[in-house]
């Protein structure tokens, strides 16, 4: 089955040349010119992922991106024209999957729209109990972590770590969450040791940890596990 997309944006042309390419490219897509026309759709359609603009006039993307993570998990691509950190920061708060700034080539949006379709497509498989990064075996029934079959030694705080990275698909994860989450919520220990147990996992996982490839830092704010091509 073809995958479909709905592509949401106020600008006729560039979501015309949007849908021409995707089509081409093997897509079923859904078009709307509007937040509430955007919303109806998904409603209906259940689309596989949502490629959204930012800035509409009426309810912008924000907007729609909180409605439909309250009906819907579906991946959420946001394009837009701002490049700051801290628009980017609010849509990896929301729950975006991925952010593109425009101007962007079509190569890259379709690069982008299949790494993030089959982040979703490995987490609905309910028979993958791994998960494969670059020269990486994440094996979550032995709970080990293997490189060209030779187990990598984590502590259970290190697999725990990188097994919420893992179950996040892609998306930031927050400092203060993974605290809670790996540690509990009656300890009281601040993000620096998030910081510290990152660092011992990436000296362990990682081919440069000054430089990784897999634990990607989205700067204050949180981490987000790559798919393990060069970021």
């Amino acid at each position: 089955m073809k995958p479909k997309l709905l592509v949401v944006d106020d600008d006729s042309t560039l979501l015309r040349f949007l849908r021409d390419y995707l089509q081409d490219e093997g897509y079923v897509v859904l078009t709307a010119t509007g937040g509430a026309e955007a919303l109806r759709l998904a409603y209906r359609e259940h689309p596989h992922l949502v490629l959204l603009d930012v800035m509409m006039p009426g309810m912008d993307g924000w907007q729609v991106t909180t409605r439909l993570r309250e009906m819907s998990d579906v991946p959420i691509i946001l394009l837009t024209a701002k490049n700051t950190e801290a628009d980017k920061l609010r849509g990896f708060r929301l729950g975006v999957d991925d952010y593109i700034t425009k101007p962007f080539s079509f190569a890259e949006l379709k690069a982008r729209i299949q790494a993030v379709l089959n982040r979703a497509r490995r987490a609905q498989d309910d028979k993958t109990h791994s998960l494969h990064l670059g020269d990486l075996e994440i094996d979550f029934d032995r709970r080990e972590v293997r490189r060209q079959r030779q187990v990598i030694p984590l502590t259970p705080t290190e697999f725990r770590l990188l097994e919420v990275l893992a179950q996040a698909q892609g998306r930031v994860v927050a400092e203060e969450d993974l605290l809670r989450i790996v540690w509990g919520s009656h300890r009281t220990e601040d993000t620096a040791l998030i910081r510290r147990y990152i660092w011992l996992l990436r000296k362990k996982i990682e081919p440069n940890p000054e430089n990784p490839r897999y634990i990607l830092t989205v700067r204050g704010y949180g981490y987000r596990l790559n798919e393990g091509e060069t970021p």
